[in-house]
């Protein structure tokens, strides 16, 4: 029997899994997916919100400050890329200013520091390709951007090198309750822990009937992004909210950490707890409200379009608790925006009801907090040289967009929680991320998958279990 047992390997699963691998516990991570990082975690804006958006009083307002804060040093420690760009909430019109003063003194109560009101000449000053149709901004120094998908799994990484168990492809179908905690009954296999927590995003609901009474529901809620080549990168050097509505933040103009351009989302409330398809109509209106705010964006540049379910649970809020009858069964729930940016204080919060619960527990003398990774192009001169003269397939160049060599690849599958998947590898290390979205790599990476992993090249899948990208030999 485990001693917990986490249902969820995104953001928030991972961020609960590194926090207990700080203990004496024996842990286990349950996902449905063929990876980690495979949810709301790869499909989202990528943003460390600074906090003064969440309703005074409410979790998400606790939440997002603690954990904002926090960023610095696990991403430090993970050898995760995080950089506090700054942001800024536009407005247009006076009456869109009067909300900018409400989002100021909301930022004022939720204790976020280093805000500022700005008129349209010092705006433009800090971002020259802002609309000249702008009248005032928030501008939040603490805001950031990060890699989601690098940062959840860096920390399943390090929670693995840490002793806690991995386990993928387990889709949970039923939950039974014992004497002594819980039986975890997946189309696979069964598992029984004493304490579970339940971070299964869009399925939160679903997982938690299995124990308990109805006291929640979950509405996924889509939103469809463009990603611009690295042309467009440097438009702007802050994250650029429109004033949000009731559907969300409205759609966002931001950089990323690898130097792109990220515009959207949308918002469209859905039945379909899977459907992550795109339309034109809705990239459609992504394009007219982006250009509101940067006039000179040019779509010919897009590389990619996507879409991601976000998990709107009805109570307004972050759900975090013990489900009723159902001891030491913990919700994590409705991890909607800011729950990026919130988790880290939420997996140490998390962690720490788990351990009371379980009483008597230790912390290890022995925990890592570290997790290196090499950027091959982020080396200077000698350090490429040493390397390659180390291991010459560093030497490799295999993604010629994003500059990735064949030692990185190598690596990511090797690595604890390593890679099985051609959307795995470009998770964790980038080919195919590039201009021409693994056009010229693809099958390289795919030769490479086959050949570490041992097995066929028809063996190796895009994504999901069944996502095949050969089927045989033509001649």
């Amino acid at each position: 029997m485990y001693d917990v047992a986490i249902i969820g390997a995104g953001v928030i699963g991972a961020s609960v899994a590194r926090e207990l691998s700080k203990y004496d516990l024996n842990v286990v991570v349950i996902e449905k997916e063929n990876d980690v990082s495979n949810g709301t975690t790869k499909a989202n804006s990528a943003i460390v919100h600074a906090g003064y958006d969440a309703h005074e009083g409410t979790l998400m307002a606790k939440y997002n400050a603690l954990g904002n804060a926090m960023f610095d040093k696990i991403c430090d420690e993970l050898s995760v890329p995080f950089e506090r760009c700054g942001s800024l909430v536009l407005a247009f019109s006076e009456e869109e200013r009067e909300h900018l003063d409400l989002l100021y003194k909301r930022g004022i109560v939720n204790n976020i520091p280093e805000m500022e009101l700005l008129e349209k000449d010092e705006i433009k000053k800090l971002e020259p390709n802002i609309s000249d149709e702008v009248v005032a901004a928030l501008h939040a120094k603490t805001a950031g951007i990060v890699g989601p998908w690098e940062l959840t799994i860096a920390m399943l990484e390090n929670a693995a090198e840490n002793g806690v168990n991995i386990e993928l492809n387990q889709d949970v179908v039923d939950i039974e309750k014992l004497e002594t905690g819980y039986r975890i009954i997946t189309q696979e296999r069964n598992f029984e822990a004493k304490v579970v927590i339940n971070a299964s995003g869009v399925y939160a609901d679903k997982i938690h009937n299995m124990v308990s009474e109805e006291t929640f529901k979950i509405k996924p809620r889509r939103g469809q992004y463009f990603v611009m080549d690295k042309t467009q990168g440097e438009l702007v050097g802050q994250v650029i909210f429109q004033c949000p509505t009731e559907l969300g933040k409205g759609i966002l103009v931001t950089p990323t950490v690898h130097g792109n351009l990220l515009l959207g989302p949308d918002a469209q409330d859905m039945d379909d707890r899977d459907d992550i398809s795109t339309t034109t109509e809705q990239l459609e209106f992504v394009k007219e409200h982006a250009v509101k705010s940067v006039p000179g964006i040019h779509f010919r540049e897009s590389i990619r379009s996507f879409a991601g379910l976000r998990a709107e649970g009805d109570r307004g809020d972050f759900i975090i608790e013990e489900a009723p009858g159902a001891p030491l069964f913990f919700d994590v729930a409705g991890i909607k925006s800011p729950g990026l940016s919130a988790a880290p204080a939420i997996g140490l919060d998390v962690a720490k009801m788990a351990v009371e619960k379980l009483g008597e527990v230790k912390e290890k003398s022995d925990f890592n907090p570290k997790r290196e990774q090499i950027i091959f192009m982020e080396l200077n001169a000698e350090e490429k040289k040493e390397l390659i003269k180390e291991n010459p397939q560093y030497g490799r160049v295999i993604c010629r967009c994003e500059n990735i060599t064949e030692g990185e690849i190598v690596s990511s599958i090797h690595r604890k929680v390593g890679a099985r998947t051609v959307d795995g590898v470009k998770k964790r290390c980038r080919p195919g991320m590039g201009r021409c979205q693994g056009g010229f790599c693809g099958p390289r990476v795919q030769e490479i998958l086959a050949r570490e992993l041992n097995v066929s090249l028809e063996e190796v899948v895009l994504d999901k279990k069944n996502s095949y990208i050969l089927t045989g030999e033509t001649k």
